[in-house]
């Protein structure tokens, strides 16, 4: 198999570009020009690297020629504005969308027959029970909006263009590679400096994946996934906020320890957030493997290997 990622620096896109030179697929790994985080990506032969920023890739198309040999499989990982502030700048969303489109455009011009997006939890907004691909959608920010968007305007490129169209929606991954201000990273690089890290009181039951298991969830679904279907990625199970903070405690074992109830509750909490992935198991045969207390422990490796003292 011939596979084309965007935004493959992320915790996801590592782990599947890991995924698919154990099954000795091609890679194709389409980063930001100029983005450090090159580096960062395996050395292996099956790995290619094309740099090119999201906004480039219609300019590609017209200049670059097509490949000899066709891609089969195209991930769209890449997306700008993720956290903070960013999520509610609408220029930047909309950017988004329309290189959502840009990037169906390329899986065509690659010759790509599937194309898999990857879309968020926050397409949902906040709900009571586990999420499934048909629960009703009501984004509640610029970037969950962006998103549910961009997998229903996706869906009509691909139908238009004779591409199989397959949407996630993903939950909290974590792993190594993971964005600097992601809960998990941000605080286990305090821990192990010695730093206080502060919480609100990890009420919240949230549903936390391995990135490895994403992956491993993400080549299931180019294999037997079936066309214009949404599958919900996470670990179908949940544990309160405050059990992960103390297993990163008791695995880090730093000289300060976390403060719960120091951070108060944002507006529009998220309170509970659990994957239902009965259809995504029924689909692929995915189950999880990787229990938090093991991820964790690979996580907090990979954060003391690259701590910057």
């Amino acid at each position: 198999m011939r596979v084309v990622i965007t935004g493959p620096t992320g915790a996801i896109g590592h782990a599947l570009i890991e995924q698919c030179i154990k099954n000795g697929d091609e890679v194709l790994a389409i980063c930001r020009k100029g983005s450090s985080r090159i580096a960062t990506l395996p050395q292996d032969s099956k790995v290619s690297v094309l740099e090119l920023s999201l906004s480039d890739y219609e300019e590609y198309i017209k200049e670059a020629d097509a490949p000899d040999v066709p891609y089969d499989v195209f991930y769209h990982f890449a997306w700008s504005g993720t956290t903070g502030a960013s999520r509610n700048d609408t220029d930047l969303q909309s950017r988004n969308v329309q290189c959502a489109l840009a990037a169906v455009k390329l899986a065509s011009f690659l010759g790509c027959k599937t194309y898999i997006g990857a879309g968020s939890q926050a397409e949902y907004g906040r709900v009571e029970g586990s999420l499934k691909p048909d629960t009703p959608t009501f984004p509640e920010n610029g970037y969950g909006i962006a998103k549910l968007c961009a997998g229903q305007l996706t869906r009509i490129l691909c139908s238009q263009l004779g591409i199989k169209h397959i949407w996630t929606r993903i939950l909290s991954v974590y792993g190594p590679y993971d964005g600097e201000n992601s809960m998990v990273i941000s605080s286990l690089r305090k821990m192990i400096r010695g730093e206080e890290t502060r919480f609100t009181k990890g009420e919240q039951e949230w549903d936390y994946l391995y990135s490895a298991d994403a992956a491993k969830a993400m080549y299931l679904i180019a294999q037997k996934g079936i066309g214009d279907k949404i599958y919900v990625i996470g670990s179908g199970t949940t544990r309160k906020l405050m059990d992960y903070i103390y297993v990163m405690d008791k695995k880090v074992n730093p000289p300060v320890h976390p403060v719960l109830g120091a951070v108060p509750y944002a507006d529009k909490q998220v309170m509970y957030l659990c994957a239902d992935i009965d259809e995504l198991t029924k689909d692929t045969g995915f189950v999880p493997t990787v229990e938090f207390e093991e991820g964790i422990e690979k996580t907090i490796q990979y954060v003391r290997d690259t701590n910057n003292d």
